[in-house]
């Protein structure tokens, strides 16, 4: 007779199973999506790296699309909690806006490729379940940049005259682009020399209008300066 102690230890080795073989199923899935993209994968190629039937596959999610959204979903928690967890630690509003391009660059182009490619080509699938998962995934990965840009805006940092969302889009539009360009063209830029190009020119752009003009106004300055003693050096 089975005693209810023994059908719970039963039930909680049941449960232990279950989840090993979940976290097996994604680790798999992540491989062969990234390598393969979305269309040129299959449950059954999952199944094979584990040595498993497609059926136990399907056991646990109810289909590929359930499954590619499960990894995809998995990937952003980790990359979102990293930024969670440190952004925070650095010093400074551009300090930060630099450390956000720059992660943002090494997680797409150097650790997690295959998985950019993933999500840059099914980010625009016609799937509205999908499409709006990928839109919640996107609005946790952004927003310890958007906390950032709140602050430097209600301090007067940067130019309060545009929307937040605006200033996101021009962040991580900038970078789409760079990315295209790499997954399209295998065009691989130099990360840290373009994590730094991309920071001045949005902290150009961020920057309030008076300072903007001010520094222009010194610019003039340094440009007539240097006329000045040309002009002066050509006389002599």
């Amino acid at each position: 007779m089975t005693t209810p102690l023994k059908a719970g230890r039963k039930r909680e080795v049941l449960g232990t199973r279950s989840e090993r073989r979940v976290k097996e199923i994604l680790v798999a899935a992540r491989q062969v999506f990234s390598d393969n993209g979305y269309e040129n994968s299959t449950t059954l190629d999952i199944a094979r790296e584990l040595g498993i039937s497609e059926a136990t596959v399907f056991s646990y999610f109810s289909s590929k699309r359930d499954l590619c959204m499960q990894v995809i979903k998995g990937w952003y928690d980790e990359i979102s909690l990293v930024l969670e967890q440190e952004v925070p630690l650095v010093v400074g509003t551009r300090a930060r806006l630099h450390f956000v391009v720059h992660k943002h660059l090494v997680t797409l182009m150097q650790d997690g490729t295959g998985m950019c490619k993933l999500v840059l080509s099914e980010g625009r699938s016609a799937d509205a379940e999908f499409a709006d998962l990928i839109a919640e995934l996107k609005r946790r990965y952004t927003a310890p940049l958007m906390k950032v840009l709140a602050a430097a805006q209600r301090d007067g940092e940067i130019r309060q005259d545009m929307p937040l969302p605006l200033l996101r889009d021009m962040v991580y539009g900038s970078m789409e682009h760079v990315l295209w360009d790499y997954m399209v063209n295998r065009n691989k830029p130099d990360i840290e020399t373009t994590a730094g190009q991309l920071t001045n020119m949005l902290w150009a752009a961020f920057m309030p209008v008076s300072q903007s003009l001010e520094q222009l106004a010194r610019f003039r300055g340094e440009v007539s300066e240097a006329l000045r003693r040309l002009e002066q050096g050509t006389q002599g």
